[in-house]
Order: structure tokens, then sequence, then C-alpha cells
């Protein structure tokens, strides 16, 4: 069994807009036991959209596409999936009615553009759509001989995902009873890249494995995602454990922490955890490191006293100088000073960055690569996860360990 994903929009085939549904989708199906052997993008045309389905139902067991079930005249999946299988499009009451609610909820007359929303091909299965106006489809189609599953959901993301959670995952995972228990865990990692971390992994992210391991990454924080396949939830939990235990025995302090769990989140946590203070003082990000503090601080608390940003004009202030003020101005335990861009004498832009606490300085050179706005950010991250290896380094030397 293979799938085949189908992105729609001409703001795709354009190039206005980037296709992260498929890469999305495509994770999602390995983890399902289920390989994608093609990404195919198609124009809001009725020509194009029938070809697309047409090409990946002659190859495909499954297809998956996303977008075009708005409101709008070129929003034309339904009419496109009805023309493949040679039958009308049918009003589905149920449909209507959940359209109409949700208009009414908010205290708005239900267009009559939106009702098109709640017509299907004959013979389909609506898929809810918690979120939106736009159901999904779910169908079987021949063309040429072959069967396909063909489902087809928005495309705004925050209808996707949770559609495909709530319905579709399960729906697939239920037509293949060999793994009837999927169910997977997040790793989060920084401080290397993508390659040396999986160089870093013995023969852990590979195809076929089981439980699989996909890597992933943003913004410098690297994802490890562990999927397990098995009888029950035990079986299976006993699988991710095993897998987990050789990512940390080989990561080490790169890994910081699991599942939606950010860089400043373990950060600030393990600031509390120690009874400690932070606070910050920017010229070379841009009052980014500050921002991810506070971030933290909002959603969890933590001991973030505040940060300052520094023009650029007072570049020739150096970190460890930013360091030391904030500390005393901010009467913090631990403050993070960050200077401005600056090339080394090989030629390299670098950004200085230095750590003061009660037990002295501590400085460090960050390369600046990437990008403006990539280097921004990972130099912001960096600095963040320097204090919490700073703090877990500390505790664990007082006998206390902080993960």
């Amino acid at each position: 069994m293979h799938a085949e994903i189908i992105a729609i929009g001409d703001e795709l085939v354009t190039g206005q807009r980037l296709d992260t549904n498929s890469r999305w989708l495509s994770a999602e199906l390995t983890i399902l036991g289920i390989p994608v052997t093609f990404h195919t993008t198609a124009a809001d045309t009725l020509e194009a959209g029938v070809e697309a389905f047409r090409n990946a139902i002659r190859r495909a067991d499954i297809v998956i596409a996303t977008g075009g079930l708005g409101p709008t005249a070129d929003d034309l999946t339904r009419d496109v999936l009805a023309a493949v299988a040679g039958v009308p499009l049918v009003l589905s009451p149920t449909a209507v009615s959940a359209i109409e609610a949700r208009f009414a909820r908010r205290g708005a007359p239900c267009p009559e553009s939106n009702r098109r929303q709640a017509l299907f091909p004959a013979g389909s299965r609506e898929i809810e759509n918690p979120n939106g106006t736009a159901p999904g489809i779910d169908m079987d189609l021949s063309v040429d001989g072959h069967r396909s599953r063909v489902i087809a959901l928005p495309g705004v993301p925050a209808e996707l995902k949770p559609m495909w959670a709530a319905t579709v995952a399960p729906a697939l995972a239920a037509s293949r009873p060999e793994q009837a228990t999927i169910l997977q865990r997040s790793i989060k990692c920084f401080g290397a890249g993508e390659s040396a971390i999986e160089a870093m992994l013995p023969d852990l992210v590979r195809r076929g494995r089981d439980p699989l391991v996909g890597i992933t990454a943003h913004e410098a924080t690297i994802t490890l995602r562990i999927a397990a396949r098995g009888r029950d939830g035990a079986e299976c939990h006993e699988k991710i454990a095993d897998t987990e235990k050789i990512i940390r025995e080989c990561l080490g302090h790169l890994v910081y922490g699991v599942e939606d769990e950010e860089i400043e989140d373990a950060a600030l946590a393990a600031v509390a955890a120690a009874g400690l203070s932070v606070a910050t003082c920017e010229i070379g990000t841009r009052g980014l490191v500050a921002g991810l503090l506070a971030a933290a601080e909002a959603r969890q608390g933590g001991g973030f006293r505040g940060g300052i940003v520094v023009p650029v004009t007072e570049g020739a202030t150096t970190a460890a100088v930013l360091a030391e003020r904030c500390r005393e101005e901010f009467a913090a335990a631990i403050s993070v000073g960050v200077g401005p861009v600056r090339e080394a004498a090989d030629g390299r832009d670098i950004i200085d960055v230095a750590l003061a606490s009660e037990s002295g300085i501590e400085s460090f050179e960050h390369l600046v690569a990437g990008g403006p706005s990539l280097a921004a950010i990972r130099a912001a991250k960096a600095t963040v996860d320097l204090v919490r290896r700073h703090v877990t380094a500390h505790d664990r030397k007082g006998g206390k360990v902080v993960q």
C-alpha cells in the first residue's frame, strides 16, 4: 500500500506560497506505515484537477488532497472528484446544518456561497470539520481498473490537522489491522545540526525500523519523533521507551525536552527549579532572547526578571559588560549579554555572548550562519540554551539534577 499527495492551489503552483501541508502529511503517513511515492501540485482549474486525480488514482492506493474546498468559484475539488467519478454533486443536509450553525454562533447570516461547501459527490463520505466551514470528502474511485481511496481535506492547517488526527488517521490505521495501535513521542534537541545528530544515533534513523525515528529541523531546534506500532499501547510504550533511552544516552545534554516543549521552556524551568532568576541585555539579537524567555514566563512562570535591548550604535560595548550591567540592574542571579555582530580574524561573522553569575563570567562566540532571519533566532536560542546548560551543570555539581 502506498500513497500520493495532491496540493491544490494557484498560489502553490506560482510559488506565492510554500506547500507545507504535503510535507506534514508525508510524515504522518510514514508513521502509519504508508509510504508516499508522489507529490503533485495542481492549479485551481477543473482540467488540472481532473488530470492530477486521475494520474494519482492510477498509481496510488491512497490519495490525500488538500485545498480547493472553500466557498469561492475557484474552489473546485468537489467538482473535480464528481467529474472523475462520473457522478453528480448532492447537497448534504447535515453539512448544511453544520455550516449554518457556525455562522449563527457568530450572529451572522450564512452566505449562499458557503452552502456550496455542503455539496458532495454522490456516494462519498463526509469528514467533519470542527474548526471551519469546509467538510472533507472521503470516497473510493477507480481509474483504468485501479481502485483508490481518495480523501480531500481543507488546505488551512488549523483545520486540516485536527481533522487528520480525529478522523483520517484512525480510519487509515483501522484499515491495517496488523498495526492496530500506533503511538508517538517527540524528543526535542538543541546544540547540533540535523546531520550531526543523525550521525550520533547508531542506525536509528532509517526506513523500515520499528519504532520508526523521524528527524526534522526548525529554526535550529531538532525534533526526533518516535512512532511505534504494536498490538496494544503497552507494547508501543515499551518500544518507545527503549528507543528514547538510546537517544538520550547518545545525545546527552543536547536533549532538552519532549513533545511541544521549546528550548526557552526548558531553560526557564531549570532556572525556577534551582530557585534562581535570569535577565538579558542584547544588541546582536534585537531582543529575541528576552522575547523567548518572556513567552516562556507567560506560559509557565520561572524567574525571568526582564531584558534590555541596546541600540546598535553602542556596538563597542562587550557582551561581558552587558551581562554585568544587566545582572546589577535587575538584581538577577544570572544574566546574559549579547554583543553586536562582528567580523572575526578569519573573516566570519560572529556574535559574542556572555553569562554572568555569582561564579563569574562565561563567554562564547556564536557563528552567524543561515541568512539574517535564521541567524538571529539561532543566536537567540543558543543564548537561551547557555542558560539551561549553565543551570543544570551547576545543580549537578550541587547534588541536585534538573531535567
